[in-house]
């Protein structure tokens, strides 16, 4: 009697574990692309973008989806998209033509509103609000290429201040997660030779540099890939993409210019990373899992093993969705 207490118990707590940690609900989607590219407006609307030229949209929860090549242009990867509702949306590609496309008709067409020159490459875009938006590119010319909108991104222009980079430094266009503002900052994290958290203050239109030493660096495939802001920290992710399960220097945690390096860190490399604000924890993924921290970065236990490329919080707050290799898409149920 004792032992089959004892194994109620130990199920019924077992059980409980389970239930309370996050699980991937994948969803059927129509197309066989890589999706680096991913901006979910809520529970029900989704955007992603990826190789191929190709975009894709659910208005209902990914029950079904709509999808496309961007202006026919089936030779790029369109690594960056920001959705604004279920009409608007705007995609950036990695790679050439270094383009930005426009669509504000859910995806019927396309309108080219920027291109750069031969040696840009985007990275990674964020909006402040419904008007004002970022895109980081490489480096052109000693400069790193920041690109701004005031109008909802119909037309793009240079930053009037860069920050220069070292020479091998390199931001990465994994999930296009490298950049993040606010109301007070525009900051942008790299690898490569040395891996750095460049930050632009709005106030005194300044930039700032910080290095980043817990985080592996000094080879062309290391640094951070990914970052998400909470609380007032930052939290950096990143690793080795070709060392899928190394740990080493793949997390910090940032705040007030102080590098906080985690207790336990994310179970490989990770190429994404969001905040639940609602639920107040942090969600890692990578091609070898996922990883989830409810101590705001300092320790993470692996959920999943199944890959993702991005994973973004909706803009409404309430959902998070990941995206990955042959046109997965996935809803967290927390």
């Amino acid at each position: 009697m004792k032992q089959l207490i004892f194994l109620f118990f130990f199920f019924g707590i077992y059980g409980s574990l389970l239930a309370q940690s996050p699980q991937w609900a994948e969803l059927k989607t129509p197309v066989k692309a890589s999706l680096r590219g991913l901006s979910p407006v809520s529970d029900q609307i989704c955007w992603a973008s990826g190789s191929g030229g190709t975009w894709l949209k659910t208005v209902d929860g990914g029950k079904t989806w709509e999808s496309g090549i961007v202006d026919n242009l089936d030779s790029l990867d369109f690594r960056s998209i920001h959705a604004f509702d279920e009409k608007k949306a705007i995609v950036a590609s990695a790679g050439q033509p270094a383009v930005i496309y426009l669509t504000e008709d859910g995806g019927k067409s396309w309108n080219k509103v920027h291109q750069e020159g031969s040696e840009a490459f985007f990275d990674a875009v964020t909006f402040m609000d419904k008007k004002k938006g970022f895109v980081l590119g490489d480096p052109v010319e000693g400069k790193w290429m920041v690109l701004y909108t005031e109008n909802g991104g119909n037309s793009w222009k240079s930053f009037p201040v860069l920050p220069e980079p070292i020479v091998g430094e390199a931001a990465f266009a994994a999930s296009s997660s490298s950049m993040v503002v606010n109301s007070k900052e525009l900051s942008f994290a790299t690898g490569g030779t040395v891996s750095r958290l460049h930050i632009y203050n709005f106030r005194n239109n300044t930039w700032s540099i910080q290095e980043l030493t817990e985080m592996t660096q000094g080879q062309p495939a290391k640094g951070v890939f990914a970052m998400a802001e909470m609380e007032g920290k930052k939290v950096l992710v990143g690793g080795d993409y070709t060392l899928l399960e190394d740990r080493e220097g793949n997390s910090v945690i940032i705040g007030d210019f102080e590098e906080i390096t985690p207790e336990i860190r994310p179970f490989g490399y990770r190429s994404g990373i969001a905040y639940s604000k609602k639920k107040a924890f942090l969600v890692a993924v990578g091609p070898s899992g996922s990883d989830f921290s409810s101590d705001f970065g300092k320790t993470w236990t692996k959920f999943s093993s199944i890959g993702f490329h991005a994973v973004k919080t909706s803009t409404d707050r309430k959902s998070i969705w990941a995206s990955g290799s042959g046109g997965r898409i996935a809803r967290l149920n927390y």
